[in-house]
């Protein structure tokens, strides 16, 4: 924090040290020094006879040459009477320096030449080491550049006052850390947003689209953060910083694409994963394994990474931020509530194609087009940043806005339903009113929420017991409503016979303009076994596993001349019959078999709840109803 708040200053301070040169330092330049492949410690040796090395000016950085040494002629006799003379060294690689053969400092391990971000170091001179010497430097490279892309920066040694070479590291600090400033400042408000968005997710994981947004937003706030610290000098170490960019940027390379078909309600095309594999794999996931591998397998991975993969990986991932005008397409079906969103996903994914598209050029040579990169990098980079910011902070205000109308409407959901389930308690009462003669079982299995099958069993003032099933078409709410309908017409209605109730039933429901139809069946069951049984369309009864005699009149609701006639039945001691809705018969395997007559007519003689919960798993497609009745004359008589 101290170094970034530091980065805060001097860019306040730009002006002031923009231009301006700092007196009393001695710079090597690479004219003055020469190089040598290999690893070999004599090679600090003031006295070494090094006339076979070759001029520094022609280094190139070769991928099977990790270690080299660089040796440097400077008179420092001029330091002589500062407090405190100092050489400074910025070199992005693991080294060791020696000034006359002995060791003055240090940076990263040789062995592995991993290092960390704070690659301008200062390192105390003796006294004894201020005339005429040698500067000898041993190096260990493993990269080829700063992520996710760039040249490896020349090895920098200068020397002076301690406080000098202080306030030249700064102004380099700040000439680095400018560009990355803006954009880091607005990703971190990105990343805050994405935070809040998490939120909302955990509030309503149903919205995936949320996930996404915050994912992408946390992602490129880690990215922009990383390579701020990392210009801010900031003692990371290498690895970390490696590791620290390519995790966020494979999240964000899948999450980005997926963001805009899931906003659209749309799966993602097998095209955008290939395309988002290529990405990851030629871009990416390179810079994770070069972190582990040994400096010549890394050094060669980065440089065939760099060659080869880069230009490919970005075409991949220039190509993958097109999602949005594929997701929404075709654009003319877009809603009028989708059309804000649609434009805010066009605008994302515009600005990140050119973004991509400008870095293309200063990784391939194009005939005609320059290295964009040079000359706008800067420019796009900060222009990206803060359209993204601006996209990004609307999308999560207009997400938010829908949030807010979802849980209204799901509140608003939440009250019909409970109101239905209440209704639905008044179709298949918990409690059945039953005659002593008979022994009655309910069971019930909606298909949703609540259902269009009711029952009402009622013992009549003559001792009848009355029967009243029925099945309303469709489900849900308007089914139950139109099963309340009915239920509510037979109110008061005891003393019509089961055809004359339902030719009033036919009316009712008629007047009502509810729409649809209803099949139904009313049955009275005296205490002597009689039975008297009209039937509007529905399944008839099984008795004793058989069946009854079938309706062959039309549902409610249909005809408004329709007849009912009656069905005359007798039942013994210890006779049942099953009363159910068509949702046992039509019950349907994953295979699309269906339950059928032959299955129900096999179980009809079990309980209802047997019967109910073997057609439910057999495939429940309908509101489940089944009543089973038992004719106990025999109990009456022993009470």
């Amino acid at each position: 924090m101290r170094r970034l708040a530091l980065v805060l200053v001097m860019v306040a301070s730009a002006p002031l040290l923009r231009g301006q040169t700092i007196p009393g330092i001695i710079t090597i330049t690479p004219q003055n020094c020469i190089w040598h492949s290999g690893d070999n410690p004599a090679w600090a040796a003031p006295n070494l006879d090094d006339t076979g090395w070759r001029p520094y000016t022609q280094w190139k950085l070769n991928p099977d040459e990790p270690r080299f040494w660089v040796r440097c002629h400077a008179d420092l006799s001029s330091l002589r009477g500062l407090a405190h003379p100092a050489i400074q060294v910025a070199l992005m690689a693991a080294y060791k320096l020696y000034v006359d053969g002995s060791l003055t400092g240090a940076a990263g391990s040789i062995r592995s030449g991993r290092f960390n971000m704070n690659t301008i170091r200062s390192f105390p001179l003796s006294s004894a080491a201020l005339h005429p010497a040698t500067i000898a430097v041993r190096i260990t490279l493993r990269t080829t550049g700063p992520l996710p892309m760039g040249t490896m920066p020349r090895l920098d040694i200068s020397l002076g006052p301690g406080s000098s070479l202080s306030d030249r590291r700064a102004a380099q600090l700040l000439t680095r850390s400018d560009p990355d400033l803006l954009p880091a400042v607005c990703f971190s408000v990105v990343g805050v947003i994405g935070i809040i968005a998490f939120g909302l997710f955990l509030y309503d994981p149903t919205r995936r689209e949320l996930f996404l947004l915050a994912l992408i937003s946390v992602c490129l706030a880690c990215i922009y953060l990383g390579y701020l610290l990392a210009a801010a000098l900031v003692p990371i170490p290498s690895v970390v910083y490696a590791i620290g960019w390519s995790c966020p940027a494979l999240l964000l390379a899948a999450a980005r694409p997926v963001f805009f078909f899931a906003l659209a309600r749309r799966p993602v095309p097998r095209v955008f994963w290939i395309l988002i594999t290529l990405a990851s794999v030629l871009f990416i996931l390179p810079v994770d394994v070069c972190a582990f591998l040994p400096p010549a397998s890394a050094l060669w991975l980065e440089a065939f990474r760099v060659r080869y993969m880069l230009a490919p990986g970005n075409l991949a991932l220039m190509f993958t931020s097109a999602a949005p005008f594929v997701a929404f397409w075709p654009y003319s079906r877009i809603t009028r509530r989708m059309w804000p969103l649609a434009a805010l996903c066009f605008l994302f994914g515009a600005i990140v194609i050119a973004f991509f598209a400008v870095r293309a050029t200063g990784l391939v040579n194009i005939p005609g087009i320059p290295d964009l990169v040079s000359r706008w990098g800067s420019t796009v980079s900060e222009t990206e940043a803060v359209v993204v910011l601006c996209v990004m902070a609307t999308l999560f205000a207009l997400l938010f806005l829908d949030q807010r109308k979802v849980a209204e409407e799901r509140a608003t959901l939440a009250g019909e339903l409970l109101a239905a389930r209440e209704i639905q308690r008044l179709l298949v009462p918990a409690r059945l009113d039953v005659a002593r003669c008979l022994r009655i079982e309910a069971a019930f299995r909606p298909a949703q929420e609540v259902g269009g099958d009711f029952y009402r069993c009622r013992v009549l003032s003559s001792g009848i017991q009355r029967i009243l099933l029925g099945d309303v078409s469709g489900k849900g709410a308007p089914a139950a409503m139109t099963a309340s309908l009915l239920l509510g017409a037979a109110e008061g209605h005891d003393a019509d016979s089961p055809t004359v109730l339902l030719s009033h039933l036919n009316r009712a429901m008629l007047a009502g303009n509810v729409g649809g139809f209803a099949t139904c069946l009313c049955a009275d069951i005296s205490p002597s076994g009689s039975v008297a049984m009209a039937n509007a369309g529905h399944l008839p009864p099984y008795c004793n596993g058989s069946d009854t005699e079938p309706s062959s009149s039309l549902p409610l609701g249909l005809d408004p001349n329709a007849g009912y006639a009656e069905i005359s039945l007798a039942l013994n001691s210890g006779d049942t019959l099953t009363f159910l809705s068509d949702g046992v018969v039509e019950a349907q395997s994953s295979t699309g078999e269906l339950f059928g007559f032959d299955r129900t007519r096999a179980i009809s003689t079990q309980s209802a709840e047997e019967i109910a919960a073997a057609a439910q798993a057999f495939g429940q497609e309908d509101d489940i109803t089944v009543l089973t009745l038992t004719f106990t004359p025999a109990e009456v008589l022993h009470a």
